[in-house]
């Protein structure tokens, strides 16, 4: 996590640097460049929203640096939001250096303007000062800097241009100022509210941006006045809410918009006085794409060759040749009977050998899952994911199909978590943060556990399909599909909470850079190591204590009559299900070898693969569902899908009986 440019540092954990910034600014980028390779990636105290940590040497001593989650605003509207507000109200903060996109300054002014509210100490980095100059966009430097009394760096982050400036800046420590008057209503409100906040819980921030958040109607910020309670004094809360009653009344729109129409008025203005735009000629294929990628009709194909690319990469070099690779050779042919033997001639207790090494033994099955299947399918997929991040195809993506999730509830954003299933459900499911509110994270969490495959899950399924008309092929899909919509339609009006607006910044299509890919690849692998294998440990504990306590027989016995009786399908598919909780492949390939046997007819085929398909992906998905929606959350999630998968199994089948149809 250090990065040394000469002799020993000494460690700080004292002073912080946090990086704030838009979304899409390049912000993980100047982080990359400060700290290293290294970087240690968890959850914020309290939330599901992951930050990125790591030090860099300022005046020979390690000081940490902290990357927030992007923002639009310092008046929190989602978790990431309220994520970056508390770091800049908590952390012990020694610099903030605020990277802004220079083809979109007036976005990037915002926050310019609240960190000098605030009264924090932090320059401007203009990244992608390259773009800016290519679509004919030029900032006037000094007068910008003049504007907001602050150091303004121009950067190329991917390229390290304007490296050895920031570098030289971390030592400087000037407090911006932004002078804004808010009118005599306000202004008279901000009076009256200063008093009544604490000094000890707030000593980052001016008293008056505190006020200006309270005025604006953020109610997360609420929490940090809770100290009041305590010391007896309730009556200043009531008078803090009393104030911001009272002077809400003298306004018609709301005191957040006014006070946000405020301030966008002065950053367009410092925006007009420093922006001038030069006529350019220069048009790229990539300019091209990035029409065509958001493009009502030519998007679709667009889609269509980075679907297929994506599935090449990640379905078919990863699941397949490096799962092979890994599953079947290293560990299959070296590490694992090597463990089994070595095991066999230090342990004589059969209950621990089994725990080790049997058929849900922690080696045998835990590891070999995590490293040997799942890490080359995610690995693969992280590689995927951060081309088409850092290419800026992700927002086109999303708002291709924002009118089809806004149906249910949702927005374009979730397809994000959606593309990511189609690697790996559990890895997929941590994504779902990036959704605003909490309902939205319940929508995606459930349809995610409900019909997306995984890559793995896939590639056998397709398998399957290889055997059989084209027909089956499409009902299988268009059930699938239809059902993902109808749940999604019917869940939005039963789980309570509220929709996020859409709001997405539209970054240019750009070559991806190696460098910032394999940093951000090594980052989220151990992550994955580090958060995610554990995870796999825990469920194959549990599916070996269920197997010690017969529970699985049980389970084999009172499945059976399901699945012949009401899925149409032989007994032995019962087998191809209970496994299929632990890996849905597993349970997929279950059935392919049923088939393969000419054991499935075309129709027993469509209902299996519809069944397993709405199945839960698996017991690590299950753990990490738990782990960001809750226990009670999880369980009912789960609880509706089980059933669920064996009721559209059964109507397949019933309705494929009823109308005499042989596929």
């Amino acid at each position: 996590m250090h990065n040394h440019d000469s002799g020993t540092a000494v460690v700080s954990a004292d002073k912080k640097i946090i990086i704030v910034g838009n979304p899409n600014v390049g912000k993980s980028v100047i982080f990359g460049l400060l700290t290293g390779r290294y970087a240690t990636v968890s959850n914020y105290s309290g939330t599901t929203v992951t930050i990125t940590s790591g030090t860099t040497v300022l005046d020979g001593v390690d000081t940490p640096v902290i990357d927030t989650p992007g923002v639009n605003n310092l008046i929190p509207m989602s978790e990431d939001e309220v994520v970056t507000r508390d770091i800049l109200l908590s952390e012990n903060i020694s610099l903030v250096v605020q990277v802004a996109d220079a083809k979109n300054l007036n976005r990037g002014l915002l926050i310019s303007l609240q960190l000098a509210e605030m009264g924090l100490p932090f320059f401007l980095v203009l990244n992608m000062w390259d773009e800016a100059k290519s679509r004919g966009i030029d900032v006037d430097l000094k007068r910008l800097s003049d504007a907001i009394s602050a150091t303004v760096i121009p950067a190329v982050g991917v390229e390290k241009k304007g490296l050895k400036e920031i570098r030289d800046a971390l030592s400087e420590k000037k407090y911006p100022s932004i002078n804004i008057n808010y009118g005599v209503i306000i202004e008279d409100a901000i009076k009256k509210l200063e008093p009544c906040l604490p000094e000890s819980n707030m000593s980052n921030i001016s008293r008056r941006s505190i006020a200006l958040m309270l005025l604006a109607g953020d109610v997360s910020i609420m929490r940090w006045l809770g100290g009041l309670k305590n010391q007896g004094s309730t009556s200043l809360l009531n008078n803090i809410e009393t104030i911001r009653k009272e002077t809400q009344e003298k306004f018609y729109e709301p005191l957040g918009y006014v006070i946000n129409q405020r301030r966008v008025k002065v950053t367009q203005k410092i925006f007009s006085d420093v922006i001038s735009k030069y006529r350019t000629d220069r048009s790229t294929v990539y300019s091209h794409l990035g029409r065509w990628a958001m493009h009502p009709l030519w998007g679709i194909p667009v889609l269509a060759v980075v679907l297929f690319l994506m599935y090449e990469f990640v379905g078919v070099l990863g699941a397949q040749t490096f799962v092979d690779l890994l599953e079947n050779r290293l560990f299959g042919g070296y590490i694992n009977p090597f463990l089994i033997s070595l095991t066999a001639s230090f342990i004589a207790d059969s209950f621990f050998k089994d725990l080790l090494v049997g058929e849900y033994g922690i080696i045998t099955m835990a590891l070999t899952y995590s490293i040997a299947i799942i890490l080359p399918i995610v690995g693969t997929f992280f590689i995927a994911f951060g081309i088409l991040e850092d290419s800026g195809y992700l927002p086109r993506l999303a708002i291709m199909v924002h009118k089809i999730f806004k149906l249910m509830g949702l927005h374009g954003k979730a397809v994000l978590p959606m593309v990511l299933g189609l690697g790996c459900d559990t890895m997929a499911t941590l994504t779902a943060r990036i959704m605003e509110t909490r309902k939205e994270r319940i929508l995606v969490t459930l349809l995610l556990a409900l019909g997306v495959p995984c890559s793995a899950q896939l590639g056998v399924i397709l398998g399957m399909l290889g055997g059989v008309s084209f027909l089956v092929t499409l009902l299988w899909i268009s059930i699938v599909v239809l059902v993902l919509f109808l749940v999604g339609l019917i869940a939005s009006m039963v789980i309570k909470g509220e929709q996020s607006d859409f709001v997405f910044d539209i970054p240019p299509l750009r070559m991806p850079v190696l460098s910032n890919i394999i940093f951000k690849t090594f980052s989220r692998i151990s992550w994955y190591l580090k958060e995610a294998v554990p995870l796999f440990i825990l469920g194959t504990l549990i599916l070996f204590t269920l197997d010690k306590l017969n529970v699985l027989k049980f389970m084999q016995v009172l499945a059976s009559p399901v699945v012949v009786n009401f899925l149409g399908l032989p007994s032995k598919a019962t087998d191809a299900f209970l496994i299929g909780f632990l890996r849905r492949d597993y349970g997929a390939a279950g059935l392919y070898a049923l088939a393969s046997a000419g054991q499935l007819n075309p129709n027993q085929i469509l209902v299996s693969l519809v069944t397993i398909t709405l199945f839960v992906p698996c017991v690590a998905n299950l753990m990490v569902m738990i782990k960001e929606r809750g226990l009670k959350t999880a369980l009912a999630i789960v609880l509706f899908i089980f059933p669920f998968a064996f009721f559209v199994g059964g109507v397949v089948n019933f309705t494929l009986n009823l109308f005499r149809i042989k596929l």
